[in-house]
Parts: C-alpha cells; sequence; structure tokens
C-alpha cells in the first residue's frame, strides 16, 4: 500500500508574500474503523475519495481515487458525519523542497498549517524560518481532528 511520509509545523511567521496561485479545498470525512479517516475532497474542480491509515510517527498507508466533482460535492453535503474543513492550498519551494501551506478559514480561520513530504521518515529537510513548532504528533492539528473539533472551539472547552 503505498506510504504518506510527511511532517507538519505551524506556520509561525507572515507568509502572504509566498502564497501565489491557491487552490480552494474543501473536505470532510465518513465515517470508519478507528485509526483509519475516509476523506472526501474537492479541490478547485476536482473530486477525489482518500483511505488513510493509522499515522505512526511521520508515516500512514494512503490511497488515493479521482472522483467526479459532482459526487464529491454531493457526499460533502449529504454525507459526512462531521464539519467541512474550507483551506486554501499553496504550494512553496524552499531550498530546493516543495512544502505546501494551507491557509484555513471558516471554524479553523487563523490557523495556517505547512507541509513537506520526505521520501524516508528520517529525511532531513532545511526548514524555512516561518515555520514553528512541529505538529506532526499533535493529532489536534490533524485535517480529520480539526473537522471535528475546529479550533474556534478550543478556548470554550477550555474556559
Amino acid at each position: 500500500m503505498p506510504l504518506e511520509i510527511e511532517r507538519r509545523f505551524l506556520v509561525s511567521r507572515d507568509v502572504q508574500h509566498l502564497c501565489r496561485e491557491g487552490q480552494r479545498i474543501v473536505q470532510g470525512y465518513l465515517p470508519t474503523a478507528a485509526g483509519r479517516h475516509l476523506r472526501v475532497r474537492l479541490a478547485g474542480s476536482k473530486g477525489y475519495l482518500t483511505m488513510k491509515g493509522k499515522r505512526s510517527g511521520c508515516v500512514r498507508s494512503e490511497l488515493e481515487w479521482e472522483i467526479s466533482p459532482d459526487l464529491a460535492a454531493d457526499v460533502l453535503s449529504t454525507r459526512c458525519r462531521s464539519s467541512l474543513i474550507f483551506k486554501t492550498r499553496y504550494h512553496v519551494d524552499h531550498a530546493g523542497h516543495g512544502w505546501v501551506i494551507d491557509v484555513f478559514d471558516g471554524a479553523n480561520a487563523g490557523l495556517v498549517i505547512a507541509e513537506i513530504e520526505l521520501d524516508c521518515p528520517e529525511q532531513i529537510v532545511p526548514l524555512p524560518d516561518w515555520v514553528g513548532r512541529e505538529v506532526t504528533d499533535d493529532r489536534r492539528y490533524g485535517n480529520s481532528a480539526l473537522a471535528a473539533h475546529p479550533v474556534a472551539n478550543w478556548e470554550r472547552r477550555a474556559a
């Protein structure tokens, strides 16, 4: 099964000057067995269904299929078990490596996460000065967790 090897970081500085030609993404999650996630995504004019396995460090299995955008939109609006994620994705190069910057809105407005996909878990990459704390192992920052428990609710829950 194909693997996703990815590290995630909070963005600690303004990166608006780096964010050009973003792609709007709406995604939601369908119920599955514990530890797995079944994501439906509408990215621009394309739809996707993605199955992700349980994460072990920065590695997990991932299978993805392209589906019709109409089907993706229908599933997102009628069958997703939790709130939807809304974000704009930007691709940024840094020191010869491709980074993804996700700028969230909706119930996760204000959250900006940078991701980098790796060839192996031990791969060392130079970190841009605009990344802050690593959140790869912090489950709260996973997209499926953000769909169920958006950052807008974090302060209310703590109060």
